[in-house]
């Protein structure tokens, strides 16, 4: 596995614990569809939740929530669409959201971690 592609890992696998600590239960990884994937789906009682990942050694390039951009976000809600068509019985009666997690340092399991809820999706 390409170091990128391990750093993406652990940064998804320390969102997935921040998200499990704050009381959302996590339903679905790194979901594939035409058109993209979606790092996590987690729901609350009342919220269905997707959640984009982004993790970087350094912020020397900008604040990896930068990187979440109107033209990523509408594809997460395209996808976010074709997710809820799969699992209609998950996302039955709730609300839909993004959120996106930042992960900045050299161990993503020790780096600062911005979790920004409802982001607009456009």
């Amino acid at each position: 596995m390409a170091a990128k592609d391990e750093l993406g890992r652990a940064g998804e696998n320390r969102a997935v614990a921040h998200l499990t600590a704050c009381g959302f239960d996590v339903v679905d990884r790194n979901w594939r569809a035409p058109g993209g994937e979606v790092d996590v789906v987690a729901c609350t009682a009342s919220d269905l939740v997707f959640v984009e990942v982004k993790t970087r050694r350094t912020d020397l390039f900008g604040d990896p929530l930068e990187a979440v951009d109107p033209r990523k976000r509408a594809r997460i809600w395209g996808l976010a669409h074709a997710w809820s068509s799969a699992h209609p019985e998950t996302a039955r009666g709730r609300r839909w959201r993004l959120d996106v997690i930042g992960i900045v340092g050299g161990d993503p399991a020790s780096g600062r971690l911005e979790h920004v809820e409802d982001v607009p999706w456009v």
